[in-house]
Protein backbone atom coordinates (compact mmCIF):
# COMPACT_ATOMS: atom_id res chain seq x y z
CA UNK A 1 0.00 0.00 0.00
CA UNK A 2 1.39 3.75 -0.50
CA UNK A 3 1.00 5.92 2.11
CA UNK A 4 -0.38 8.92 -0.39
CA UNK A 5 -3.04 6.35 -1.35
CA UNK A 6 -4.22 5.80 2.10
CA UNK A 7 -3.38 8.99 3.28
CA UNK A 8 -1.36 7.55 6.90
CA UNK A 9 1.71 9.29 6.89
CA UNK A 10 4.86 6.85 6.09
CA UNK A 11 6.01 5.58 8.87
CA UNK A 12 10.05 3.79 9.39
CA UNK A 13 9.97 0.16 8.39
CA UNK A 14 12.16 -2.55 10.23
CA UNK A 15 12.81 -5.72 8.66
CA UNK A 16 10.00 -7.19 11.17
CA UNK A 17 7.26 -5.36 9.01
CA UNK A 18 8.87 -6.91 5.70
CA UNK A 19 9.19 -10.60 6.72
CA UNK A 20 5.77 -10.30 8.16
CA UNK A 21 3.85 -8.14 5.13
CA UNK A 22 4.83 -10.56 2.02
CA UNK A 23 3.78 -13.77 4.18
CA UNK A 24 0.12 -12.29 5.88
CA UNK A 25 -1.03 -10.97 2.68
CA UNK A 26 -0.69 -14.57 0.78
CA UNK A 27 -2.37 -16.25 3.02
CA UNK A 28 -5.13 -13.73 3.44
CA UNK A 29 -5.51 -13.64 -0.42
CA UNK A 30 -5.81 -17.26 -0.35
CA UNK A 31 -8.27 -16.46 2.43
CA UNK A 32 -10.46 -13.53 0.90
CA UNK A 33 -10.73 -14.61 -2.66
CA UNK A 34 -13.66 -17.41 -2.29
CA UNK A 35 -15.13 -14.93 0.07
CA UNK A 36 -15.17 -12.40 -2.60
CA UNK A 37 -16.12 -14.83 -5.16
CA UNK A 38 -19.23 -15.60 -3.03
CA UNK A 39 -19.77 -11.92 -1.82
CA UNK A 40 -20.39 -11.06 -5.84
CA UNK A 41 -22.27 -14.59 -6.38
CA UNK A 42 -24.65 -13.03 -3.87
CA UNK A 43 -24.78 -9.31 -4.88
CA UNK A 44 -25.54 -11.38 -8.43
CA UNK A 45 -28.66 -13.35 -7.23
CA UNK A 46 -29.75 -9.96 -4.90
CA UNK A 47 -30.30 -8.36 -8.12
CA UNK A 48 -31.41 -10.62 -10.14
CA UNK A 49 -34.12 -11.89 -7.29
CA UNK A 50 -35.10 -7.40 -7.12
CA UNK A 51 -35.60 -7.41 -11.62
CA UNK A 52 -37.67 -10.08 -10.15
CA UNK A 53 -39.61 -9.62 -7.82
CA UNK A 54 -40.46 -6.08 -8.05
CA UNK A 55 -43.14 -6.64 -11.10
CA UNK A 56 -44.70 -9.14 -8.79
CA UNK A 57 -44.85 -6.76 -6.19
CA UNK A 58 -46.04 -4.11 -8.18
CA UNK A 59 -48.57 -6.90 -9.58
CA UNK A 60 -49.56 -7.65 -5.73
CA UNK A 61 -49.77 -3.84 -4.88
CA UNK A 62 -52.28 -3.33 -8.21
CA UNK A 63 -53.76 -6.44 -6.81
CA UNK A 64 -54.46 -5.15 -3.81
CA UNK A 65 -55.47 -1.79 -4.71
CA UNK A 66 -57.80 -3.15 -7.35
CA UNK A 67 -58.84 -6.09 -5.15
CA UNK A 68 -58.19 -6.30 -1.74
CA UNK A 69 -59.26 -2.49 -0.87
CA UNK A 70 -62.42 -2.44 -2.39
CA UNK A 71 -63.35 -5.96 -0.28
CA UNK A 72 -61.43 -4.60 3.04
CA UNK A 73 -63.50 -1.42 2.53
CA UNK A 74 -67.13 -2.91 1.63
CA UNK A 75 -66.37 -5.50 4.51
CA UNK A 76 -65.42 -2.36 6.65
CA UNK A 77 -68.95 -0.67 6.24
CA UNK A 78 -71.09 -3.97 6.33
CA UNK A 79 -68.89 -4.33 9.95
CA UNK A 80 -69.52 -1.12 10.63
CA UNK A 81 -73.22 -1.21 9.73
CA UNK A 82 -73.70 -4.59 11.69
CA UNK A 83 -71.56 -3.02 14.34
CA UNK A 84 -74.26 -0.09 14.70
CA UNK A 85 -77.14 -1.99 14.60
CA UNK A 86 -75.73 -4.52 17.01
CA UNK A 87 -74.68 -0.65 19.26
CA UNK A 88 -78.42 0.83 18.91
CA UNK A 89 -80.04 -2.81 19.63
CA UNK A 90 -77.82 -3.29 23.13
CA UNK A 91 -78.45 0.71 23.69
CA UNK A 92 -82.33 -0.39 23.50
CA UNK A 93 -82.60 -3.35 24.83
CA UNK A 94 -80.46 -2.23 27.86
CA UNK A 95 -82.75 1.12 28.20
CA UNK A 96 -85.72 -1.01 27.62
CA UNK A 97 -85.13 -3.85 30.72
CA UNK A 98 -82.39 -1.99 32.96
CA UNK A 99 -82.52 1.60 32.88
CA UNK A 100 -86.59 2.49 32.79
CA UNK A 101 -87.61 0.36 35.12
CA UNK A 102 -85.02 1.63 37.71
CA UNK A 103 -85.66 4.83 36.83
CA UNK A 104 -89.60 4.30 37.37
CA UNK A 105 -89.04 2.54 40.73
CA UNK A 106 -86.59 5.42 41.79
CA UNK A 107 -89.17 8.31 40.48
CA UNK A 108 -92.41 6.50 41.49
CA UNK A 109 -91.67 4.71 44.41
CA UNK A 110 -88.00 5.17 46.48
CA UNK A 111 -88.82 8.98 46.13
CA UNK A 112 -91.96 9.88 47.45
CA UNK A 113 -91.65 7.06 50.57
CA UNK A 114 -88.50 8.97 51.20
CA UNK A 115 -89.85 12.65 51.15
CA UNK A 116 -93.17 11.79 52.31
CA UNK A 117 -92.63 8.34 54.70
CA UNK A 118 -89.43 9.45 56.12
CA UNK A 119 -88.22 12.74 55.34
CA UNK A 120 -91.13 14.38 56.59
CA UNK A 121 -91.84 12.69 60.03
CA UNK A 122 -87.95 12.83 60.69
CA UNK A 123 -88.54 16.59 60.26
CA UNK A 124 -91.08 16.48 62.36
CA UNK A 125 -89.24 14.29 65.44
CA UNK A 126 -87.04 17.00 65.34
CA UNK A 127 -88.31 19.96 65.35
CA UNK A 128 -90.81 18.93 68.01
CA UNK A 129 -88.66 16.19 70.37
CA UNK A 130 -85.05 16.08 69.28
CA UNK A 131 -84.05 20.22 69.35
CA UNK A 132 -85.88 20.74 72.83
CA UNK A 133 -84.01 17.73 73.86
CA UNK A 134 -80.92 18.85 72.76
CA UNK A 135 -81.22 22.09 73.86
CA UNK A 136 -82.49 21.23 77.61
CA UNK A 137 -78.90 18.95 77.87
CA UNK A 138 -77.00 21.57 76.73
CA UNK A 139 -77.38 23.79 79.28
CA UNK A 140 -77.85 21.03 82.07
CA UNK A 141 -74.40 19.89 80.78
CA UNK A 142 -72.83 23.70 80.56
CA UNK A 143 -74.08 24.47 84.32
CA UNK A 144 -72.54 20.68 85.11
CA UNK A 145 -69.03 21.62 83.87
CA UNK A 146 -69.10 25.70 85.13
CA UNK A 147 -69.83 24.39 88.63
CA UNK A 148 -68.54 20.82 89.05
CA UNK A 149 -66.06 19.90 86.67
CA UNK A 150 -63.90 22.99 86.81
CA UNK A 151 -62.99 23.40 90.06
CA UNK A 152 -62.79 20.05 90.31
CA UNK A 153 -60.23 19.22 87.51
CA UNK A 154 -58.38 22.08 88.99
CA UNK A 155 -57.83 20.98 92.19
CA UNK A 156 -56.49 17.48 90.72
CA UNK A 157 -54.08 19.69 88.80
CA UNK A 158 -52.75 20.82 91.60
CA UNK A 159 -52.47 17.90 93.58
CA UNK A 160 -50.70 15.75 91.32
CA UNK A 161 -48.63 18.38 90.03
CA UNK A 162 -47.36 18.80 93.89
CA UNK A 163 -47.01 14.94 93.98
CA UNK A 164 -45.56 14.46 90.61
CA UNK A 165 -44.10 16.92 89.34
CA UNK A 166 -42.37 18.71 91.64
CA UNK A 167 -40.38 15.85 93.09
CA UNK A 168 -38.85 15.29 89.54
CA UNK A 169 -37.57 18.48 89.41
CA UNK A 170 -36.46 19.29 92.60
CA UNK A 171 -34.34 16.10 91.98
CA UNK A 172 -33.30 17.66 88.69
CA UNK A 173 -32.29 21.11 89.59
CA UNK A 174 -30.31 20.12 92.76
CA UNK A 175 -28.81 16.73 92.71
CA UNK A 176 -28.88 15.31 88.99
CA UNK A 177 -27.17 18.32 87.52
CA UNK A 178 -24.54 19.39 90.49
CA UNK A 179 -23.25 15.41 90.28
CA UNK A 180 -22.98 15.44 86.84
CA UNK A 181 -21.56 18.76 86.07
CA UNK A 182 -18.36 17.71 88.91
CA UNK A 183 -18.32 14.44 87.30
CA UNK A 184 -17.46 15.59 83.12
CA UNK A 185 -15.08 18.26 85.08
CA UNK A 186 -12.78 16.02 87.27
CA UNK A 187 -13.35 12.43 85.13
CA UNK A 188 -14.50 12.52 82.03
CA UNK A 189 -12.38 15.87 81.02
CA UNK A 190 -8.86 13.92 82.07
CA UNK A 191 -9.93 10.50 80.29
CA UNK A 192 -10.61 12.64 77.26
CA UNK A 193 -7.49 13.94 76.67
CA UNK A 194 -5.68 10.57 77.71
CA UNK A 195 -7.33 8.75 75.07
CA UNK A 196 -6.35 12.11 72.84
CA UNK A 197 -2.70 11.57 73.16
CA UNK A 198 -3.35 7.72 73.10
CA UNK A 199 -4.84 8.27 69.67
CA UNK A 200 -2.56 10.79 68.58
CA UNK A 201 0.18 8.09 69.24
CA UNK A 202 -1.63 5.37 67.39
CA UNK A 203 -2.08 7.41 64.38
CA UNK A 204 1.85 8.50 63.90
CA UNK A 205 2.30 4.21 64.62
CA UNK A 206 0.08 3.32 61.77
CA UNK A 207 1.53 6.14 59.43
CA UNK A 208 4.92 4.63 60.07
CA UNK A 209 3.39 1.34 59.07
CA UNK A 210 1.70 2.50 56.11
CA UNK A 211 5.46 3.54 54.49
CA UNK A 212 6.49 1.02 55.49
CA UNK A 213 3.84 -1.06 53.87
CA UNK A 214 3.94 1.12 51.39
CA UNK A 215 7.95 0.93 50.56
CA UNK A 216 7.55 -2.70 50.70
CA UNK A 217 4.46 -2.95 48.08
CA UNK A 218 6.70 -0.68 45.66
CA UNK A 219 9.46 -2.85 45.81
CA UNK A 220 7.74 -6.22 45.75
CA UNK A 221 5.20 -4.90 42.64
CA UNK A 222 5.28 -2.10 41.43
CA UNK A 223 8.82 -1.84 39.92
CA UNK A 224 8.40 -5.09 38.37
CA UNK A 225 5.01 -4.06 37.16
CA UNK A 226 6.72 -0.99 35.67
CA UNK A 227 9.66 -3.51 34.26
CA UNK A 228 7.37 -5.83 32.57
CA UNK A 229 5.08 -3.14 31.04
CA UNK A 230 8.26 -1.22 29.50
CA UNK A 231 10.48 -4.55 28.60
CA UNK A 232 7.69 -6.96 27.82
CA UNK A 233 4.45 -5.55 27.13
CA UNK A 234 5.28 -2.20 25.00
CA UNK A 235 7.66 -4.48 22.44
CA UNK A 236 5.20 -7.22 22.53
CA UNK A 237 2.18 -4.35 21.72
CA UNK A 238 4.33 -2.66 19.35
CA UNK A 239 4.59 -6.47 16.95
CA UNK A 240 1.03 -6.59 17.47
CA UNK A 241 0.51 -3.26 15.96
CA UNK A 242 2.42 -3.85 13.03
CA UNK A 243 0.96 -7.46 12.41
CA UNK A 244 -2.47 -5.73 12.45
CA UNK A 245 -1.78 -2.76 10.76
CA UNK A 246 -0.39 -5.40 7.98
CA UNK A 247 -3.33 -7.90 8.11
CA UNK A 248 -5.44 -4.51 7.88
CA UNK A 249 -3.82 -3.68 4.55
CA UNK A 250 -3.91 -7.28 3.54
CA UNK A 251 -7.11 -7.27 3.84
CA UNK A 252 -7.49 -4.47 1.90
CA UNK A 253 -5.28 -5.50 -1.06
CA UNK A 254 -7.06 -9.00 -1.16
CA UNK A 255 -10.50 -7.68 -1.52
CA UNK A 256 -9.43 -5.14 -4.24
CA UNK A 257 -7.55 -8.24 -5.96
CA UNK A 258 -10.15 -10.38 -5.72
CA UNK A 259 -12.70 -7.96 -6.83
CA UNK A 260 -10.27 -7.69 -9.90
CA UNK A 261 -9.98 -11.85 -9.92
CA UNK A 262 -14.29 -12.15 -9.50
CA UNK A 263 -14.61 -9.55 -12.79
CA UNK A 264 -12.20 -11.12 -14.32
CA UNK A 265 -13.98 -14.54 -13.70
CA UNK A 266 -17.68 -13.13 -14.61
CA UNK A 267 -16.58 -11.17 -18.08
CA UNK A 268 -14.87 -14.91 -19.41
CA UNK A 269 -17.73 -16.78 -18.05
CA UNK A 270 -20.21 -14.45 -19.35
CA UNK A 271 -17.99 -14.65 -23.10
CA UNK A 272 -18.20 -18.01 -22.55
CA UNK A 273 -22.02 -18.00 -22.40
CA UNK A 274 -22.58 -15.87 -24.90
CA UNK A 275 -20.36 -18.66 -27.28
CA UNK A 276 -21.75 -21.64 -26.01
CA UNK A 277 -25.14 -20.90 -25.59
CA UNK A 278 -26.23 -17.07 -26.68
CA UNK A 279 -24.61 -17.37 -30.25
CA UNK A 280 -26.24 -21.27 -30.97
CA UNK A 281 -29.11 -20.21 -29.57
CA UNK A 282 -29.92 -17.30 -31.72
CA UNK A 283 -28.08 -19.37 -34.80
CA UNK A 284 -31.31 -21.66 -34.14
CA UNK A 285 -34.03 -18.66 -33.77
CA UNK A 286 -32.61 -17.29 -37.01
CA UNK A 287 -32.09 -20.27 -39.34
CA UNK A 288 -34.61 -23.21 -37.42
CA UNK A 289 -37.57 -21.73 -35.62
CA UNK A 290 -38.38 -18.67 -37.91
CA UNK A 291 -38.43 -20.50 -40.94
CA UNK A 292 -40.57 -22.86 -39.18
CA UNK A 293 -42.57 -20.19 -37.97
CA UNK A 294 -43.20 -18.67 -41.18
CA UNK A 295 -43.85 -21.77 -42.88
CA UNK A 296 -46.55 -22.91 -39.94
CA UNK A 297 -47.69 -19.36 -40.11
CA UNK A 298 -48.83 -19.86 -44.29
CA UNK A 299 -49.32 -23.23 -44.54
CA UNK A 300 -51.21 -24.02 -41.52
CA UNK A 301 -52.54 -20.70 -39.55
CA UNK A 302 -53.68 -18.77 -42.35
CA UNK A 303 -55.75 -21.60 -44.24
CA UNK A 304 -57.24 -22.76 -41.08
CA UNK A 305 -58.19 -19.03 -39.93
CA UNK A 306 -59.74 -18.76 -43.60
CA UNK A 307 -61.54 -22.18 -43.15
CA UNK A 308 -62.90 -20.51 -39.43
CA UNK A 309 -64.01 -17.48 -41.37
CA UNK A 310 -66.09 -19.34 -43.93
CA UNK A 311 -67.02 -21.82 -41.78
CA UNK A 312 -68.24 -18.88 -39.30
CA UNK A 313 -70.06 -17.23 -42.11
CA UNK A 314 -71.82 -20.40 -43.61
CA UNK A 315 -73.23 -20.93 -39.73
CA UNK A 316 -74.32 -17.01 -39.24
CA UNK A 317 -76.37 -18.00 -42.60
CA UNK A 318 -77.72 -21.05 -41.93
CA UNK A 319 -78.92 -19.11 -38.08
CA UNK A 320 -80.22 -16.18 -40.16
CA UNK A 321 -82.23 -18.84 -42.15
CA UNK A 322 -83.55 -20.93 -38.92
CA UNK A 323 -84.61 -18.01 -37.57
CA UNK A 324 -86.60 -17.05 -41.09
CA UNK A 325 -88.43 -20.27 -41.11
CA UNK A 326 -89.24 -19.83 -37.09
CA UNK A 327 -90.30 -16.92 -37.73
CA UNK A 328 -92.41 -17.65 -40.47
CA UNK A 329 -93.80 -20.76 -38.72
CA UNK A 330 -95.07 -18.53 -35.83
CA UNK A 331 -97.04 -16.28 -38.06
CA UNK A 332 -98.33 -19.31 -39.51
CA UNK A 333 -99.21 -20.73 -36.86
CA UNK A 334 -100.61 -17.10 -35.38
CA UNK A 335 -103.13 -17.55 -38.75
CA UNK A 336 -104.09 -21.08 -38.02
CA UNK A 337 -104.93 -19.68 -34.13
CA UNK A 338 -106.45 -16.46 -34.55
CA UNK A 339 -107.38 -16.03 -38.45
CA UNK A 340 -105.21 -13.32 -41.05
CA UNK A 341 -104.11 -10.75 -40.67
CA UNK A 342 -106.57 -7.56 -41.44
CA UNK A 343 -106.45 -6.30 -45.27
CA UNK A 344 -107.29 -2.66 -46.24
CA UNK A 345 -110.42 -1.63 -47.02
CA UNK A 346 -110.73 0.01 -50.47
CA UNK A 347 -111.70 3.34 -50.39
CA UNK A 348 -114.72 4.44 -53.05
CA UNK A 349 -113.34 6.94 -55.72
CA UNK A 350 -114.55 10.34 -56.46
CA UNK A 351 -117.34 10.44 -59.38
CA UNK A 352 -116.12 12.34 -62.21
CA UNK A 353 -112.59 12.18 -64.04
CA UNK A 354 -109.80 12.87 -62.61
CA UNK A 355 -106.51 15.73 -64.23
CA UNK A 356 -103.22 16.31 -64.24
CA UNK A 357 -100.71 18.58 -65.96
CA UNK A 358 -100.57 16.30 -69.17
CA UNK A 359 -98.85 13.60 -68.05
CA UNK A 360 -100.24 9.71 -69.85
CA UNK A 361 -99.29 8.10 -66.40
CA UNK A 362 -102.36 7.66 -63.86
CA UNK A 363 -101.07 8.23 -59.97
CA UNK A 364 -102.98 6.76 -57.57
CA UNK A 365 -103.48 9.54 -54.88
CA UNK A 366 -106.02 7.60 -52.37
CA UNK A 367 -104.73 4.83 -50.61
CA UNK A 368 -107.02 1.67 -51.32
CA UNK A 369 -108.83 3.41 -53.93
CA UNK A 370 -108.48 2.45 -57.33
CA UNK A 371 -107.07 4.96 -59.90
CA UNK A 372 -109.34 6.98 -62.86
CA UNK A 373 -108.16 7.60 -66.30
CA UNK A 374 -106.58 11.37 -66.25
CA UNK A 375 -107.54 13.96 -69.09
CA UNK A 376 -104.91 16.08 -70.19
CA UNK A 377 -105.61 20.35 -70.47
CA UNK A 378 -104.66 19.93 -73.95
CA UNK A 379 -107.28 17.11 -75.44
CA UNK A 380 -110.35 18.53 -73.74
CA UNK A 381 -112.29 22.17 -73.31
Amino acid sequence: MHPERTGRPSEPEGCLTAAIRIPVRIVVLVLVVPLRLCWDVLVLCGAFLRRMLRPVGRALGRFRDAVLAPVGRAVARVAEGVATACRWLVATLFTTVFCRPWLGLWRYVIVPVAVHGIAAPAAWLHRTVLAPLARGLARGTAWVYARLLAPLGRGTGLVLWAVLVWPWTALWRYAVVPVATGAYRWVLTPLGHGLARLARGAGRGLVLLGRGVGLLLRVLLLIPLVFLYRRVLTPVGRVLAVVGRELADALVVAWRVAGYVTRAVGRALRRLARNLIGRPAAWFYRNVCVPVGHLVRDAVWRPAGKAAVATGRAVSAALASARASVAAARRDAWRALFGGLREPEPVPAIPGRARNLGGAASRQTVPGAAAESEISLHKGG
